[in-house]
Parts: structure tokens; C-alpha cells; sequence
């Protein structure tokens, strides 16, 4: 069972006041921390834990510059066996891109099985995953919470809105965007970080892909960023529990609210 998982090193943006850098197209980056994309780290143990019970390997591939080598020596450590990282040089990326990339690596590998997370944490966009599976011409399955295999196809649970979820069979070759939450991925120590290091790790130019200028061209242009507007109207009510109690109330009542 060979297993890809599609990453990407992402933002911290978590507690942190973000600013609109100069071209107000994105935040400014220069003092943040790097991470993993969360929902990649699940489908990696998703992955290593699949070839652990299974046999194979898993190869983790990203689309990014020599900085993001750093969340592929992380896959590394978990257990992934090989590792590519695709230079995209002065290429504007976006979904469309990025799963074009990832198609045209992904072809030239023997897979059963590609994972990647259901979403990137710092746009929030969660469309490669689909966008890849149709470029490759395979079945796919997003927000997968459970992912159970019996020969060539596989038994899966995917997450629907309202808490409910639906149990399907897929056949392999296929894609599943995974879902937080579906595992507990595993403890990456230092050394475990040194030792991977030491790994071969392959770096493919993007022009050596062959890919045409029209795959290469992004569908989606960021044309500004900005931060919410500030809104008024937010009322501290102070005093003991029952004089706030008392205030709450008349408020509710005022707005028409039944109590």
C-alpha cells in the first residue's frame, strides 16, 4: 500500500495581532512562526499508520521554497520514507496551480492511495484536494473522519454538516481530504528531527515538470486584504450578580427577546 500525503508548511496566526503588509494582498509574515499545516499532520499519520499495518511506504511531497523542506523533514521523522519538495520559482500559486504541480509529480509515483488535509490553515481554502483528484482521474472523498481498508477499496466515514456522518466504499486508486481528529498523531522529538535530516530528501524545479504556461497560470488573483472594520455598540455591565442579572434582562426585553 504506497501512500502520498500532500503538505504544507503554513503561518501561525493563532493569538497573534496580524498586519496587511505593503501590497495589502497579505499579512505580513516576517515575525511569524512556522508550523505544519494541522490537517496535513493528521493525513501523515493517517499515512504512516495505513503502511504500518499494511506494508509500502509513504512519500510526503509539498510545493514551496527551501524553507518548507522543514515541514518534509517533519514527515520524515514521523516515518514517511521519501520526501519531494517541488520549486515553484517566481510562480503566483494558487489552488488551481498548486494541484497541477502536485498532479504532474504524483503521476510519475506508484500510488494506491493520496491523502491530504481538508483544508490550509492559513487561507482556509479546501480545494486542492478535490482540484488534484480530478486532474488525476480518481475517486475521492472529503472531510474523511475514518478510513478502514480491505483490499483494494476502503471503508470510510465522512464528516456532513449537523454532526452526522456517511459511511462510504471507496476503490482504490483514490484521494481522501482528511479530517481532523481521525487520529492522534505522533510525538516528533528532536532527535527523531536530526535523524531525518540525514534523509534523502528530492528537490524538482517546476520547469522540469513539462507542464504548459496555461497549467501554470493561477485561476484566482488576491486583489486586497484587510481586517474587519471596527464595530460599536459592545456594553460591559458592572455591578454584583444580581444587579448584572437585573441589566440583562431589561436589555433582552428591550430587543424583543422573550424571557
Amino acid at each position: 500500500m504506497n501512500v502520498v500525503v500532500c503538505v504544507k508548511r503554513v503561518p501561525m496566526t493563532q493569538e497573534v495581532d496580524l498586519e496587511i503588509d505593503a501590497s495589502k494582498k497579505d499579512v505580513s509574515k516576517d515575525m511569524l512562526a512556522y508550523v505544519l499545516n494541522e490537517w496535513d499532520n493528521y493525513a501523515v499519520e493517517e499515512a504512516i499508520q495505513i503502511v504500518e499495518k499494511f506494508g509500502g511506504a509513504v512519500t510526503a511531497v509539498t510545493v514551496g521554497s527551501e524553507d518548507d523542506e522543514e515541514v518534509l523533514r517533519r514527515c520524515l521523522a514521523m516515518g514517511a520514507e521519501k520526501a519531494i519538495r517541488v520549486d515553484p520559482g517566481d510562480l503566483s500559486l494558487d489552488g488551481f496551480v498548486i494541484s497541477k504541480i502536485l498532479a504532474e509529480v504524483i503521476k510519475g509515483l506508484e500510488y494506491d492511495l493520496v491523502l491530504t488535509g481538508v483544508q490550509a490553515d492559513d487561507d482556509n481554502y479546501g480545494i486542492v484536494g478535490s482540484m488534484l483528484a480530478e486532474h488525476l482521474g480518481i475517486a475521492r472523498a472529503a472531510v474523511v473522519n475514518h478510513v478502514d481498508i480491505e483490499g483494494d477499496e476502503a471503508n470510510i466515514k465522512v464528516e456532513l454538516e449537523g454532526g452526522v456522518d456517511e459511511v462510504l466504499k471507496i476503490r482504490f486508486p483514490a484521494l481522501l481530504s482528511i479530517q481532523t481528529g481521525i487520529n492522534e498523531p505522533r510525538y516528533v522529538s528532536i532527535m527523531g528531527i536530526r535523524k531525518a535530516a540525514k534523509k534523502e530528501l528530492q528537490v524538482l524545479p517546476v520547469t522540469d515538470l513539462g507542464l504548459s504556461e496555461d497549467d501554470l497560470s493561477a485561476r484566482t488573483v488576491v486583489e486586497e486584504v484587510f481586517l474587519p472594520p471596527e464595530t460599536e455598540g459592545a456594553e460591559i455591565i458592572e455591578g454584583d450578580a444580581a444587579t448584572v442579572a437585573e441589566e440583562i434582562l431589561r436589555i433582552m426585553k428591550e430587543k424583543g427577546v422573550s424571557v
